[in-house]
């Protein structure tokens, strides 16, 4: 259903008060229902895991933890203390780890495994962990190939690398909650000791993928658990199997998926990547996913183009454009796309979007097959839900209502009502990790400043209207900024000037363009959550790619080669390019170049004029 009727009805919630109590909270009220769906082997079966099940085992790692030194759980007045990053694909250890960290009064860091070793390097050593878990399939940075203690099982692996973390291999955590078990059998009460001061931070995420660039946001207890609950009166995916596609370094996912589904009894199904979500939406009878417009785009192509093969894609069509006519019955709806929710899976029910900007018209085709589409904005920042549609009334292109508590206002907005996003509530960060100045700008009253532009409907919608900040942001939720590209471009002594801009959408680049790191497992794996939407979607505010517009420097390219055609001179920038490209992470790396034989145009100050530039 979807009416307007609705727009102002919420679902009941209950308090929670911190991480631990919505574990806890979790485990009395859903006991034995499983918590998790996890493969026992590599295209195994799934295996059930209950809430139950999983607090022991949280329990049991964090009393290994807090033996080791890593928690201070028995000094509540460290503060926040215990920093332990994760570097890891999706599994079971990550959330059992995540939550022991977190419900022992330390701060985990989760940081994207996919990150150069460098940038992992420069991370770890700005949050000061002083553990990392790890998994062997990315190696541990600076452990000098180690990937494990053979002599010691259970033990981490020291370095003195990366600040001198101690690196602990996901496959070790099982040993680790076998001694926690015998810790806690033996008396050794030190992790339940552990004060958890709902205000203070407990997750530091970093928001950027840069080295030097990266701000790590602060979340607190209370941000996260608000957010929670917020998200929980709009939507009631209560006792639903989920399946969990984005990395769970992604606010996300981790909140809006993993968080949420605790909070509302839910199972999390762990998928093992996304080349098997079709394959895992079948063996788990996941009726939940919560992804980027990259997953669902990808699904919605797939089933127009199985259409066609078949000679159906009219009737489709025809079949779609009838239900959006008739409001999208429910119960016509199942009998008219059994087979497309088949291929699907059979059971799923309920998409949720975000990231970046979603086409309209796709969310409008799933809700006429009747699967539920939900599309919501927001920023790591804000923990990271800031507006989302209700699953009983919500609108394909607007990213839905403010969460109650959140106080979203339109500054110096014009005569169409548009201006700046600026929010204020209780899911708004502590502030940036060691960056007071970065804070205070973000932050100058205490509200934070989105940089975002958009306006309200008559009915309360929000709509993205465009951005205030020059961030790309690609259709797989990744923030690139133009300037930390360029700047590194800039190194070059072939490279005078460069303008770097949004690829349009993959229909634009055309068959023959080339595309490095653009597989779809590496381009769900978004750094921040929500990154700031742009205006009504088309290929230019939803690229794939990144694209950079240089002037050569022809002076030096001549010293150097001598006498170059215009083939060389592009080679030669090409090369560069190439480069450079090894030296960032796959979704910042530009993957389209064009050569300008004149400079930019640029301001009295000399700066270009960005807004002439024309995004190709």
């Amino acid at each position: 259903m979807n009416s307007m009727r609705y727009k102002d009805e919420v679902y009941e919630t209950r308090a929670v008060a911190d991480l631990r109590e919505l574990m806890n909270s979790g485990a009395e009220l859903y006991g034995d229902r499983a918590a998790y769906l996890v493969k026992d082997r590599p295209g195994g079966r799934f295996v059930p895991v209950s809430y139950r099940q999983f607090r022991a085992d949280v329990t049991a790692l964090g009393a290994a933890l807090a033996s080791a030194g890593y928690l201070l759980a028995d000094s509540p007045s460290e503060g926040c203390c215990g920093m332990i990053a994760i570097i890891s694909e999706n599994r079971y250890e990550y959330v059992v780890a995540y939550f022991a960290v977190v419900c022992g009064g330390g701060t985990v860091v989760p940081i994207d495994p996919r990150l150069p070793r460098a940038e992992t390097e420069n991370l770890l050593c700005r949050s000061g962990a002083a553990a990392v878990f790890y998994s062997k399939k990315y190696g541990a940075p600076g452990a000098s190939g180690d990937t494990g203690n053979p002599e010691k099982p259970g033990q981490p692996v020291a370095t003195a690398s990366a600040g001198g973390c101690e690196w602990i291999a996901m496959d070790e955590v099982p040993a680790l909650i076998a001694k926690g078990e015998v810790l806690v059998r033996g008396g050794d009460d030190r992790y339940f000791r552990a004060a958890i001061d709902p205000r203070r931070m407990c997750v530091l995420l970093f928001t950027s993928g840069t080295t030097g660039a990266a701000k790590g946001a602060m979340l607190s207890h209370a941000n996260l658990v608000s957010n929670v609950m917020g998200m929980s009166a709009f939507i009631d995916a209560g006792g639903r199997v989920s399946l969990s596609v984005l990395p769970m370094h992604h606010a996300l996912e981790f909140t809006c998926d993993i968080l949420a589904a605790m909070y509302q009894g839910c199972t999390v199904a762990i998928c093992e990547g996304l080349r098997y979500i079709k394959r895992d939406l079948a063996e788990s009878g996941a009726e939940v996913v919560v992804g980027v417009p990259l997953v669902f785009e990808k699904m919605h192509r797939n089933i127009m183009k199985t259409a066609g093969r078949v000679g159906r894609y009219e009737l489709l069509r025809a079949m779609v454009n009838l239900s959006k006519l008739a409001g999208g019955v429910p119960f016509a709806s199942r009998l008219m796309f059994r087979s497309v929710r088949r291929a699907l899976g059979g059971k799923v029910k309920l998409f949720l979007v975000g990231g970046a900007p979603c086409d309209p018209a796709i969310i409008s085709d799933f809700n006429a097959m009747g699967i539920k589409m939900i599309q919501g904005y927001g920023m790591t920042e804000s923990s990271p839900i800031i507006s989302v549609g209700k699953d009983k009334c919500s609108k394909d292109a607007s990213v839905g209502m403010p969460l109650h508590g959140t106080f979203v206002q339109i500054d110096d907005d014009d005569a169409d009502g548009v201006g700046e996003i600026v929010i204020a509530g209780p899911s708004v960060m502590l502030g940036y990790y060691g960056d007071e100045v970065a804070t205070r700008a973000a932050m100058p009253d205490g509200r934070l400043r989105t940089g975002d532009l958009g306006r309200f409907d008559e009915d309360g919608f929000l709509y993205i209207t465009g951005r205030a900040k020059n961030v790309i942001v690609l259709k797989n939720g990744k923030n690139v900024y133009p300037e930390e590209v360029e700047s590194r471009l800039l190194k070059s002594r072939y490279i005078e000037e460069v303008v770097v801009s949004a690829a349009g959408g993959a229909s634009e680049a055309g068959p023959d363009s080339k595309v490095e790191g653009g597989d779809d497992e590496a381009a769900a794996h978004g750094q921040g959550f929500f990154p700031k939407p742009g205006a009504a979607f088309n290929d230019s505010n939803a690229p794939t790619a990144v694209a950079a517009e240089i002037f050569p420097d022809i002076d030096a390219i001549r010293r150097d080669f001598g006498e170059a055609c215009d083939d060389d001179v592009r080679k030669i920038i090409e090369r560069e390019v190439d480069r450079v490209n090894e030296s960032m992470p796959p979704h910042m790396r530009v993957l389209r170049t064009f050569l300008r034989s004149a400079p930019f145009d640029k301001t009295t100050t000399k700066k270009i004029r960005r807004g002439f530039i024309k995004v190709r």
